[in-house]
């Protein structure tokens, strides 16, 4: 601890500090957002200076920065809401000025986010990260700090946002990481099509499931109740089911025409774990060629599960993974994908490979 709190001494001889963020350090962020991306990066708070203080204050941005001498903000990290349930933060929208690169600076600032800040925020319960899959680079900090591989998105991000490095030749995969920091134990339910693989996935989880099989039919006195988000510069639409109901179908079809009008490439869909006819659901998803993208812990404060459709081909000789288990994940996704794509007007079938690696009880 003592070590990792001291600053970084760089090649030549000036002192980095990581420390929580001051408002004073919005416009430096600013600033060092304009060098790295110009006017390109796509979430604008990073540009507006008052915006990040109050982002800041309120909580659903948390920054934290790296310092020279002179007090310059030469690093930057970041956590921040994106999932349904506020307790929930990602890590990300992270850069460092290319002075500065390569000395250490940004691993300080994701050991200061998973042990200083979460140490300091009550109100998280955990912690995810989308590490990119062109290289392996990013999974192994995250997967060195203590993340748990846990879905793949597959073509998440455009090929265009590698442009400079040139190391995408198409849409680019991430792994998605977990990281538990405050537990609750709770009920779940496995939809039948993916018992086995989410025996295998709750293997990594070291909270408590009940875990019992998803067999209610979906309810007719209930209604289905969707949020979207479209990102236009990734073309990917996500959806949370808040709620699913007798409508599910319709709404489905009526979503997927909006967001396919919007030009997106990519749909994720996040269901409800705890919910006892979330099987129902899946089954309405997988017959529309929907298929597994994996679980997402604490996502609604229960647990949450990806399910993705593509309208653009997988760049599977792309995908790079560090983990055993992530290449287990592939496997699955890559297997529910064939099943759901080629089955036409064949009853949906279930994931019948078995992943007994860790089984959790149920």
């Amino acid at each position: 601890m003592e070590m990792q709190d001291r600053p970084i001494q760089t090649r030549d001889g000036h002192a980095v500090v990581v420390d929580f963020f001051k408002p004073q350090d919005a416009t430096g962020i600013e600033a060092l957002f304009r060098e790295v991306y110009g006017d390109g990066y796509p979430v604008r708070v990073f540009y507006e200076p008052e915006a990040l203080i109050h982002a800041n204050e309120t909580g659903d941005y948390c920054s934290i920065v790296a310092r020279n001498e002179s007090g310059q903000v030469v690093g930057v990290q970041h956590v921040f809401r994106s999932a349904p349930y506020k307790g929930i933060y990602e890590n990300g929208a992270g850069l460092i000025q290319k002075a500065y690169r390569n000395q250490g600076i940004n691993k300080k600032m994701e050991w200061f986010v998973f042990h200083r800040w979460v140490s300091e925020r009550p109100e998280v319960v955990g912690v995810f990260g989308e590490a990119v899959c062109n290289h392996v680079h990013m999974q192994k900090t995250v997967h060195d700090l203590g993340a748990v591989d846990m879905a793949l998105e597959l073509a998440l991000m455009p090929a265009e946002a590698y442009t400079t490095e040139k190391s995408a030749s198409g849409r680019v995969a991430c792994v998605f990481g977990f990281w538990a920091v405050r537990e609750r134990s709770h009920q779940i339910y496995l939809p039948q099509a993916y018992a086995d693989a989410l025996q295998f996935l709750y293997s990594g989880v070291t909270e408590e499931r009940s875990l019992a099989l998803s067999m209610e039919p979906l309810p007719a006195d209930r209604l289905t109740q969707p949020q979207i988000t479209v990102f236009d510069f990734a073309s990917v639409a996500r959806v949370a089911f808040h709620e699913t109901g007798i409508d599910l179908k319709d709404r489905m079809e009526e979503i997927e025409r909006e967001v396919r009008d919007q030009e997106v490439k990519v749909i994720q869909v996040w269901l409800k774990l705890g919910s006892p006819w979330v099987g129902a659901a899946v089954d309405v998803f997988r017959e529309a060629g929907y298929f597994l993208g994996g679980l997402l812990p604490r996502w609604f404060d229960e647990d949450g599960l990806l399910m993705q459709k593509l309208f653009c081909t997988p760049d599977w000789e792309g995908i790079q993974l560090l983990t055993d288990r992530a290449k287990t994940i592939l496997d699955m996704v890559q297997k529910d994908r064939d099943r759901v794509t080629h089955s036409d007007d064949q009853p949906v079938q279930t994931c019948d490979t078995i992943y007994t690696e860790g089984r959790a009880a149920t």
